[in-house]
């Protein structure tokens, strides 16, 4: 087994215990390995080892990487898209999780309906009004959903956030609750069309918080492939 191997069945492992710890089912969370900057061949051993979704936050390094290694799993763009690469976002990936604004949307969209695809999105929530992040405010979330529903290329499946970091994952915790609890608003809503099926929160130093709190699509990467070598 290679270290990359024995470090996903090690997260699999913390993930069904906080499935276990707050009473979910192991089964309802995704495990989405975040690639960025890695390998080919340490991706290799990542879907040997059974991963069945990796995670890109660049447009351009993700296609080299899928034109290598092609569909065997899913690609899930996780980082801040520029509406210029909607045309080659929309051909490249399965899942988009940052979506943060409403031109975003309409981009993807207006790409997705000739090729005749509905791409999965996520509405990125900017939580804690960092600067330095994208997303949207918790206050905006339903007036920018409202339009999302008349799009028929896209389909909001749920919201997606990234905390501050915290040394103590327990900080992290009133973050991922209230992205929950802005969920559940959202559905008290009845958007047409919106679904909040999915949590995307969550990552190497608090996964099992997030767990504990709702999230169903958890994004690791250095718990997985090693710390990224610095810049």
């Amino acid at each position: 087994m290679t270290k990359i191997a024995e470090n996903i069945a090690r997260v699999r492992e913390r993930m069904a215990a906080a499935a276990r710890r707050a009473g979910r089912s192991p089964e309802r969370i995704r495990l989405v390995a975040v690639s960025k900057t890695v390998d080919l061949e340490r991706i290799r051993q990542a879907i040997e080892a059974g991963v069945e979704s990796l995670g890109e936050n660049y447009v351009q390094e993700a296609q080299k990487k899928i034109e290598a290694l092609g569909h065997r799993v899913a690609w899930h763009f996780i980082g801040h898209l520029q509406s210029n690469k909607a045309k080659v976002a929309v051909r490249l990936f399965d899942f988009v999780h940052s979506v943060d604004t409403l031109k975003l949307a309409e981009e993807l969209n207006r790409v997705a309906l000739p090729q005749e695809k509905v791409l999965p999105v996520l509405l990125q929530v900017n939580l804690a009004r960092e600067e330095s992040k994208f997303g949207t405010t918790e206050t905006e979330v339903i007036r920018l959903l409202e339009p999302f529903s008349k799009l028929r290329g896209v389909s909001v499946k749920g919201l997606m956030a990234m905390p501050p970091f915290f040394e103590d994952s327990e900080e992290s915790r009133p973050y991922f609750r209230a992205l929950k609890k802005l969920a559940e608003s959202v559905v008290q809503q009845k958007i047409p069309g919106i679904l909040m099926e999915e949590l995307s929160m969550g990552m190497s130093n608090d996964f099992e918080v997030a767990i504990e709190e709702g999230a169903t699509l958890i994004r690791v990467g250095t718990a997985i492939f090693g710390p990224r070598p610095t810049k």
